[in-house]
């Protein structure tokens, strides 16, 4: 921060002194440029754009510097007479923008209440029954031959862990092929067909997916009864709120007096700079 800044910020704090705290809100006026007024709600929602480094800045660091920000901004906006045609579509783009997001956020807030969550759980888990859940390892090479040659080692008393460091390419060789727990519908349905098919402590033959030739080995199985709320809740909230925005966007689109005009237009047209330049 600049030290004229600072004494700048230093004068105008004492001119803001006369004003009562109290009296102070988003529309009160903390500079006028050319005529147009920079209010404190300006302020603080340009505090908001900034970079986390900054937004972390003392307040009494951080205002002096904004505000001599908004006062630049304003007179550079104020000294171009005929900006161009780019700029401003991407002002009414951003105003769209910042709307639409405005009005996405309130209809995903209202939609995720307490009540929500726990009917949303209640339907969800309430009648379910405990599901399956696997431990398997496995290890992954790129051909049918090393997969059967690394089966015929663990026949022979091979340690199915040490093969799986020393041989496996997938990101769970290095911990010897532990894939931990999962369910149902976790892994792609070739592997989850060759697991499920298994006994606890049996190894599989060759397995291929999209990712290789897999030996595949079931360590255990248990019986997973329904996750409590709390450990499902931000998941179940993230469900709530998305399906809460699929279904504004639809009504508003929906009861929009929508017109496509009816010509047709070259993609391509949307490289063309030129046609937004001057």
């Amino acid at each position: 921060m600049q030290p004229r800044l600072v004494a700048l910020a230093g004068a105008f704090a004492l001119g803001l002194a006369a004003t009562p705290l109290a009296a102070q809100d988003a529309d009160t006026v903390v500079a006028t440029v050319g005529g147009t007024e920079i209010t404190i709600g300006h302020m603080i929602v340009a505090r908001q754009t900034l970079p986390r480094q900054y937004q972390q800045l003392p307040d009494e660091v951080l205002f002096p510097g904004l505000l001599d920000q908004l006062i630049q901004q304003n007179a550079l906006a104020q000294s171009l007479e005929d900006p161009t045609k780019a700029t401003q579509l991407t002002i009414e783009n951003q105003r769209t923008g910042l709307l639409a997001g405005e009005a996405l956020g309130m209809a995903g807030q209202d939609a995720v209440t307490e009540e929500a969550i726990e009917t949303a759980y209640e339907d969800r888990y309430a009648e379910a029954e405990p599901s399956t859940e696997y431990n398997a390892s496995h290890i992954l090479v790129e051909t049918e031959e090393e997969a059967q040659s690394l089966i015929g080692q663990i026949d022979e008393g091979a340690d199915f862990a040490e093969l799986a460091r020393e041989h496996s390419t997938g990101p769970s060789g290095p911990d010897g092929g532990a894939l931990g727990w999962f369910g149902a519908g976790m892994m792609v349905p070739e592997f989850e067909e060759a697991v499920m098919a298994l006994e606890a402590g049996e190894v599989s033959p060759p397995v291929q997916t999209q990712f290789g030739w897999h030996v595949v080995k079931l360590n255990e199985t248990r019986m997973a009864d329904a996750p409590p709320l709390e450990e499902v809740r931000a998941e179940i909230a993230e469900e709530l709120r998305q399906q809460a925005v699929e279904a504004r966007i639809a009504e508003v689109v929906e009861q929009a007096d929508i017109t496509r005009a009816e010509i047709d237009v070259d993609p391509a047209i949307l490289s063309d700079l030129s046609l937004v330049a001057e």
